[in-house]
């Protein structure tokens, strides 16, 4: 997974040191040392320069008010404690300077009494910003645990084939979204789904652990392709609204050399066959997942050549629609002919690193890249199926073949994630 996993912790750093290491202090001066450490510095050096321009210059009444800046600036980046440090200091040296330059008693009070007003509510302001960040850390963490429990992560090889995954919520903070993957290992192969959810936020991350629920299930009960796409379609049309749907690529690989595609609406996969990047456009396209009932039309069985040293790129419109800042789409094909490697994890690295260069750093919509790669076995291996690949690496003839009917039988269980 490609998110940061450092969560659930302060912002604020406790500082630990070793018994012994210095002379045991009085109670009065432990409280001021801890006082002290926990004073931030930069609002510290501003106070101290304002005073410095003040001795330069002579001009105390110009600078006084500046030393607000002091504990303004601590209530964004320090504790509650640090920012009251930084208000006394400020409103110490800014009596001294007050006093030093003769002001009247009334102006030097409303000076200090603005100073002490903004290093207490500086101080309200850290507390509440401590709070924030406290449950945004237990949100996050439990957004965490969500996302390994939906999108679970991906081996480095799965089946045949060498694996990489790279995923990116828009909504950073959360961590997951409506784009959705799974790769697993069945009794027909290895098969595999990249979908994108309509919408955004819990609902679409809702939407997503229902089809992965039903596609980890079906996956391994349904030999044929087909009916695993039927199951999902049916839990959809009882669950989703009529505004919502789910545009899908199925696949799986039943047999050496032979790859089986399902399109659902979907932007097609992308075929590295050694330096040639070709999508796999679907023959029939179909609607995507959840409207089959309005558009009446079903999706049909797409059957790829898939050989030694192929590989290919699964991937959710958040990448493909990504725009600079002169709105130009980014270019997904010629992106992955330039860092193609031999290993998934690094090309999808390089991939994502250029994409967040494209769009200026932040993604605005989900984005999944589920590259697959079959390597070259040495001269004379078999296949991992037991068959020696020989012949040509090109693409067999397309066959397309209709789903069979949908009856209504269905099974209970297949809501279950």
């Amino acid at each position: 997974m490609s998110h940061a996993r450092q969560h659930g912790r302060d912002h604020w750093p406790i500082r630990q040191h070793k018994r012994g290491a210095c002379p045991t202090l009085p109670p009065r001066a432990r409280a001021v040392a801890h006082w002290a450490a926990g004073t931030p510095a930069l609002p510290v050096l501003i106070v101290f320069l304002i005073v410095l321009v003040d001795l330069a210059g002579g001009t105390g009444r110009v600078w006084l008010p500046l030393l607000a800046a002091g504990p303004a600036l601590a209530a964004a980046i320090s504790r509650p404690a640090g920012v009251l440090g930084v208000g006394l200091l400020a409103s110490l040296l800014g009596a001294a300077i007050g006093v030093r330059h003769g002001m009247p008693a009334s102006e030097l009070t409303a000076v200090l009494a603005a100073l002490v007003t903004v290093a207490l509510a500086g101080t309200l302001a850290s507390a509440l910003r401590g709070r924030r960040e406290r449950v945004l850390a237990a949100v996050r963490s439990v957004a965490e645990t969500a996302q390994h429990a939906l999108l679970k992560p991906v081996p480095e090889t799965v089946g045949p084939f060498q694996a990489a995954v790279h995923y990116s919520a828009a909504a950073a903070e959360a961590r997951i979204g409506g784009d959705l993957y799974a790769l697993i290992p069945t009794p027909y192969g290895v098969r595999m789904i990249v979908g994108d959810v309509r919408g955004k936020g819990l609902p679409a991350v809702g939407t997503a652990a229902l089809v992965l629920g039903v596609f980890r299930e079906a996956a391994y009960d349904e030999p044929d392709l087909l009916d695993v796409v039927c199951r999902i379609e049916r839990s959809l049309a009882r669950n989703l609204g009529h505004d919502d749907f789910v545009t899908a690529v199925v696949a799986g690989y039943p047999e050496p050399g032979r790859l089986e595609v399902v399109n659902c609406g979907h932007a097609p996969p992308l075929l590295v066959r050694g330096t040639e990047v070709v999508p796999v456009d679907p023959d029939r396209p179909a609607p995507p997942l959840g409207l089959r009932a309005l558009s009446g039309e079903s999706p049909g069985l797409q059957v790829v050549s898939f050989t030694e040293g192929d590989q290919l790129l699964f991937y959710t419109d958040g990448v493909t629609e990504a725009r600079d800042a002169d709105r130009e789409f980014y270019p997904l094909a010629e992106g992955l002919a330039r860092h193609l490697c031999d290993e998934p994890a690094r090309t999808l690295a390089a991939l994502h690193q250029e994409l967040l260069d494209h769009v200026g750093g932040r993604l605005h919509d989900d984005a999944a890249l589920l590259l697959l790669r079959k390597p070259v076995a040495a001269a004379g291996a078999a296949d991992a199926g037991g068959l020696a690949l020989t012949g040509s690496p090109a693409v067999l003839p397309l066959a397309v073949r209709p789903e069979p009917v949908v009856d209504g039988a269905f099974d209970d269980r297949e809501g279950a994630v």
